[in-house]
């Protein structure tokens, strides 16, 4: 039986949904699962990845990998692909892995398909789809002459199913014995907020704020509700805020429970990063704007006058 090796990612311990949407296609393919982690905690992840039916989890738990260094991780998850052989890698496109999987796939002489949105796996080969041009279209990829395949997909693709089994078995991945790279300070955000992939609620802002300054409306109201702020691909192009705030097409595709579009019209890049969302309120001057027709809940008027009326009422709700 060929073998699936999953990426996780975690924090402090925590799995994160992106891994569990990957653990819950690799128990579907029927193959054998064995998994990955790095950093401090990585070792608490047995029960969580258990359940899924893996068989081993390998974890790095030295404190040299609990800041990224690309030699390192790909390094370690070079040796470990060299040693267990397995057929397909599953891992999230985030930034981390962007960084270093080519790395590895390289190594391995391995085929990689980054960014994809679909995953199909049977009897042991996989085939995914990911979009080209700004979603515009799609393609198609299959893999001739791998012996590992590697995909990492795009958070909020794929289903989670409940765990239902018990703790695996943990190894310790062992540290390259050299690296080129020696990484010399970390900045780490001040945000306490989950990431835009894994919060139950955004709030998010474009155009109509008419503004960097006018993000602060954002984050007052986020500040009440415990939402995590988000933006549209035009203010990020602007350079009013940073690309991680990004959501749709090119940025982060979300799936929360509650979204709130603040002056975001809706183009159709933007919806496909946030189309999934359970309730969808959109604020706009423009009752035409193409966001209304994907809300669950609008509010045509001025967001800049109607956010702090918002925020004041929640306060009075909430508090």
């Amino acid at each position: 039986m060929s073998k699936v090796l999953v990426l996780i990612d975690h924090q402090n311990g925590k799995i994160k949904n992106s891994s569990l949407e990957l653990l819950t296609a690799a128990k579907k393919s029927g193959q054998e699962i064995i998994a990955a982690a790095f950093g401090t905690g990585s070792d608490a992840l047995a029960a969580s990845v258990g359940g899924y039916g893996t068989k081993a989890l390998f974890v790095a738990k030295d404190s040299s990998f609990d800041s990224f260094n690309s030699d390192l991780y790909s390094g370690a998850l070079g040796d470990l692909i060299a040693k267990e052989s397995p057929s397909i890698v599953l891992g999230s496109a985030n930034a981390t892995n962007r960084d270093y999987i080519p790395k590895v796939a390289a190594k391995a002489k391995a085929g990689l398909a980054s960014d994809c949105v679909e995953l199909n796996i049977s009897g042991g080969e996989v085939t995914a789809r990911k979009p080209l041009f700004a979603g515009k279209c799609s393609a198609k990829v299959s893999f001739k002459n791998c012996a590992t395949k590697i995909v990492l997909m795009r958070p909020n693709q794929l289903p989670i199913e409940a765990a239902s089994g018990s703790a695996c078995p943990v190894a310790e991945l062992s540290k390259p014995a050299s690296a080129n790279v020696t990484v010399k300070e970390v900045k780490k955000s001040s945000s306490t907020k989950p990431d835009l992939t894994e919060a139950n609620v955004i709030v998010s802002g474009g155009r109509g704020l008419q503004g960097p300054e006018n993000f602060k409306h954002l984050d007052a109201l986020a500040d009440v509700i415990g939402a995590t702020v988000g933006a549209s691909r035009a203010v990020v192009d602007a350079g009013w805020v940073s690309h991680n705030m990004q959501v749709g097409q090119t940025g982060k595709t979300v799936a929360p429970n509650l979204y709130i579009a603040a002056g975001i019209s809706g183009a159709i890049q933007h919806l496909a990063g946030m189309s999934s969302s359970r309730v969808i309120v959109a604020i706009n001057k423009d009752p035409e704007a193409p966001i209304f027709k994907k809300a669950t809940y609008g509010i045509v008027g001025d967001a800049l006058e109607i956010l702090p009326k918002l925020t004041e009422e929640f306060k009075k709700a909430l508090h």
